[in-house]
């Protein structure tokens, strides 16, 4: 009978019951139920009790759909972050959030009701929202616990829940108390389709074809007062526009008070007044014949002058204006002071109507004074896109028209429904960025100028989110805070039916709020309402003494704005912990989201919290980038380009998907397509593997009665725990760092090239061929054993699902927790208590030889005077310090380079020679040694394994046994 295969039965083969495959679409929903046997999540809040703070507050996702990549990404990096810092020590609660009002939702279910809504009273179609927006709220929240994220899931906060609907009530009381809140006539972007006004932070910038339109103004003023050269000459201005439905509110053409401004007679008659620096260019689009300059003066003498509207009986006025630019147009700007937000200002100073004759819907309805005919105007009516080309019809036919074409250019969009938007005047509640505010000194400031300062005292991550903040925060408007719609916050206040001014009492205030307490936003639609208002109320500023319910509501930004204040100053578990970081020695408080927040969350919960406590909300802001595809285009549902994290965690696992999320530097823009999430599969079958390969060589050890005291370990065996301490410090730091892609590689390289290529490798022959008591294979497992220990509790945060199957699977040690979660990250020096800089210095030398050895192993078998390791043997030359340094490892060098032999002599330098291993091959080991002999019926055994096989007390079998 052959002695290989009788041979294979006294070989410590690794065993383990840790399975190969990881089945991980079978077996998370498993582990997901288990840790919801072992509450596993209040075990956390049990654990971090006493231990120092730390604040991620999540930013609500909207409650619309199933979850995108997006979402994975965001929820992702944020359960690294709250895994990393409570394995780090600190006490880091995650309490989910879900914003739930605004329009998206009421469009969905105005579609559902039909006309049926019509005639329902407001609180059935606020119950119908609800139930709509619950409804996604279960489904993400089974999405995201599907793909491994902690929180408290049961309780999540939500925008639409009673108390937090009174919160953000509580909130804009504390704005109007103190002034911060007017209402007034003022452009907005308006969204037709929609119905409602929207704040800079719900635009989003889109291409968008216009009709680009030269028009023809006559001056109706006498011309020589501009210039004698012009007397009694027929006398025009040219405007140009891309908004033609903007031209029956056209009420004036703004110039710029110091642009030189010239006369071009033409050789048909007329004469053009156009800027100087422009002049070329609107000769070319307007095709002017021969035109000839008669006149030249500043735009201020323009002021005043008079004009004719080109199809309306109305006069057109003069004005100046610093915003006019020569970059592009005629240097005359077409003013419609209800369109714009320069005109509005500037029709303001001079006095002009702001009448805004375009309704919500977008129609336009004719100023009937400037249209004395019998017959309808004919856009009366159209929708401004609409409009558009029976407006240039009629420019044409009045001969107005100088010249058109289209532009594609960026435009604003609707957010939402990403329909382009138009400015429209109208009454809307703003909150003024211009409000005198304190500082914490009692110096004098401003709203604006307070919350610029307030940036500077966040730390950003990225640091250019700094600067942009910033810039927005410095340059915006006043927040337009009112809508439209009635899904939301009421913005619940009495308005005077004398005088439109609102009733303010603080008493009545708090009556208001507690009535959302308890009843829900609902309340303001019912006729108790009224009720709370005392029948002895008058108005402070006109004395009436009848009042109506205001119908608007809070623009859904300010609603998400105060979670900081509906939730961090309120919710239990997070109270305490937030008004510390409230009063400057408190907790780390964490905003992370996408780019897109600097202008949206982060933007918002900055102003509310500045205005209401005079801080910024956070201490830190994260930003990530999009999810893009391998092409760098954007993923959408008509490119079919994107990537669905919970189709990728039914058929691959959702530890890819946070593989994936681990893999990219999320501060930039990252890529993810199908091909992609199979490389993190295939990244995680290695690690797997890695582990797999741990425990199974941990086979019958105790940590309790067998491990080796670290001075006693071998030389490898110390490198090796010297290599994890420094990967540990390296991970810890980017853990802090939020650098989980650095983690992601460092684990990845140490566990493919450290241990399976290199440390695991070389152990093959100390752990299959040496007894299990052996001390230099109770060395080696001790090393293992610490590795696996610090590995799975450095990858817990990442890979949650796989570390704490390996977990369950390592060593028994007493007072182990449940849960790989629940423990803490290793110190480095209980990893490797010696410095483990001289040791890995020292390696590091001894690695460039082994590197030499290498390469001489491998000429030589090219060469074929060798085959496999084991049938070399090597000698090694070398001097001074390189040979001290091979006398002290000589024992081991034959192991690290697997080798049959390694002599080491002295030299003039380094150099190292591959022969033929001499002695005869071991037929269990396989190593060429002086002697081998028979051992019963095995033959050929080498006097190291004979040793062993003693030592495991297996007697050799009897002939007629083998028989």
């Amino acid at each position: 009978m052959p002695a290989a295969p009788e041979l294979k039965a006294t070989l410590n083969l690794p065993q383990t019951a840790f399975p190969m495959k990881a089945n991980l679409p079978q077996n998370e929903p498993l582990r997901l139920a288990r840790w919801a046997s072992l509450r596993l999540y209040d075990e956390l809040r049990k654990a971090g009790k006493g231990r120092p703070s730390y604040i991620l507050h999540d930013g609500p996702p909207y409650a619309n759909g199933p979850i995108h990549l997006g979402h994975a990404l965001n929820k992702g990096l944020k359960d690294f972050v709250v895994k990393s810092r409570t394995m780090a020590g600190y006490d880091a609660p995650y309490v989910p959030g879900y914003d739930c009002h605004g329009l998206p939702i009421e469009i969905k279910v105005d579609e559902q009701l039909g006309r049926k809504k019509l005639e329902m009273p407001a609180a059935e179609v606020l119950d119908a929202c609800r139930a709509y927006a619950q409804k996604y709220i279960d489904l993400q929240t089974s999405q995201f616990e599907r793909i491994g994220v902690f929180g408290r899931w049961a309780t999540p906060y939500k925008t639409m829940s009673r108390d937090y609907e009174a919160r953000t009530l509580e909130a804009f009381y504390g704005f109007l108390e103190k002034g911060f809140v007017y209402r007034g006539l003022k452009p907005v972007y308006w969204c037709i389709h929609d119905r409602t006004a929207l704040a800079d932070a719900e635009i989003e910038y889109e291409n968008h074809t216009s009709p680009s339109v030269y028009v023809r103004y006559k001056l109706t003023s006498p011309a020589e007062a501009l210039d004698p050269a012009l007397a009694g000459r027929e006398v025009y201005t040219i405007i140009w526009t891309t908004t033609p439905w903007t031209l029956p509110a056209s009420l004036a053409v703004a110039f710029h008070p110091d642009f030189d401004y010239v006369a071009l007679a033409t050789a048909d008659g007329p004469v053009y007044i156009v800027a100087a620096e422009l002049a070329s260019s609107v000769v070319a689009a307007t095709k002017l014949e021969n035109p000839v300059e008669i006149a030249r003066f500043k735009g201020a003498k323009l002021e005043r002058q008079t004009f004719q509207h080109p199809f309306l009986d109305r006069s057109i006025l003069g004005v100046l204006g610093d915003y006019v630019t020569a970059d592009t147009g005629t240097g005359a700007v077409h003013t419609a002071p209800s369109h714009g937000a320069e005109d509005f200002y500037t029709g303001q100073k001079y006095g002009l109507d702001l009448t805004c004759r375009v309704d919500a819907s977008g129609r336009i309805h004719v100023d009937e004074a400037a249209w004395p005919h019998t017959t309808p105007a004919p856009y009366d009516g159209l929708t401004v896109w609409k409009a558009n080309p029976v407006i240039i019809a009629m420019l044409v036919e009045r001969g107005a028209l100088l010249g058109s074409g289209n532009l594609e250019h960026s435009y604003p969009h609707c957010w939402r429904c990403h329909n382009p938007v138009i400015f429209r005047a109208t009454e809307q509640w703003f909150i003024s960025l211009e409000t005198p505010m304190k500082r914490q000194d009692g110096s004098e400031t401003t709203f604006r100028q307070l919350s610029v300062e307030e940036i500077d005292k966040v730390t950003w991550d990225p640091g250019w989110g700094k600067e942009r903040i910033t810039n927005m925060i410095a340059t915006r408007p006043d927040w337009c805070i009112s809508r439209q719609r009635i899904w939301g916050v009421p913005i619940a206040v009495f308005m005077c039916e004398g005088c439109n001014e609102p009733f303010i009492d603080a008493g009545l205030n708090r009556k208001i709020i507690q009535l959302f307490d308890d009843e829900g936003a609902e309340a303001w639609h019912a006729p108790k309402a009224m009720e709370l208002l005392s029948a002895h109320a008058k108005c402070a500023k006109c004395g009436k003494s009848e009042f109506r319910k205001e119908t608007d509501i809070l623009d859904v930004w300010f609603d998400s704005g105060t979670s900081w204040f509906a939730v961090c100053e309120s919710d239990a578990d997070l109270r305490e912990q937030y008004k510390a970081f409230q009063r400057g020695n408190g907790p780390t408080v964490l905003y992370l989201e996408g780019g897109d927040q600097h202008r949206g969350w982060f933007h918002s919960s900055l102003l509310t919290s500045v205005a209401l406590r005079g801080r910024a909300p956070y201490s830190h802001v994260a930003t990530a980038g999009w999810t893009l595809d391998e092409q760098g285009r954007a993923m959408s549902k008509s490119l079919g380009n994107g990537v669905d994290p919970v189709d990728i965690a039914q058929r691959m696992g959702g530890e890819i998907v946070r593989l994936w999320v681990a893999s990219v530097d999320f501060r930039e823009d990252m890529a993810a397509s199908e091909n992609l999430m199979a490389r993190c599969a295939e990244i995680y079958r290695k690690l797997r593997n890695t582990f797999r390969f741990l425990l199974g060589n941990l086979s019958g050890f105790n940590p309790a009665t067998d491990a080796v005291p670290e001075a006693e370990l071998l030389p490898l065996d110390r490198y090796m725990l010297a290599r994890t301490r420094e990967l540990t410090e390296k991970i810890l730091g980017w853990y802090a760092a939020f650098e989980f892609h650095r983690v992601y590689h460092a684990v990845n390289e140490f566990a493919i090239v450290d241990l399976s290529s290199f440390y695991l490798d070389v152990l093959k022959d100390r752990m299959y061929t040496f007894a299990p008591t052996n001390p230099a294979r109770r060395s080696a497992q001790t090393v293992l054993w610490k590795i696996t220990e610090t590995l799975v509790r450095l990858v817990a945060p990442i890979l949650s699902f796989t570390a704490d199957e390996v977990w369950e699977y390592l060593p028994a040690v007493e007072g182990r927790e449940v849960s790989v979660h629940l423990a803490l990250f290793p110190k480095p020096e209980e990893v490797f208590a010696s410095e483990s800089a001289p040791v890995l210095d020292e390696w590091k030398r001894l690695f460039e030889v082994r590197d030499e050895a290498l390469r001489v192993l491998e000429e030589a078998r090219q060469a074929k005077r060798i085959g496999k390791g084991l049938e070399a043997e090597l000698e090694i030359a070398a001097a001074g310090e390189q040979l001290a340094l091979l006398e002290r490892h000589a024992a081991g060098l034959k192991e690290i380079l697997n080798v049959s032999r390694v002599s080491v002599v002295s030299g003039e330098s380094l150099r190292v020679t591959a022969l033929p291993a001499s002695g005869h091959k071991c037929a269990r080991c396989w190593n060429f040694m002086p002697e081998v002999s028979n051992y019963g019926i095995w033959q050929n055994v080498c006097t190291r394994c004979h040793q062993a096989l003693q030592e495991m007390n297996i007697e050799p079998p009897k002939a007629e046994d083998a028989a």
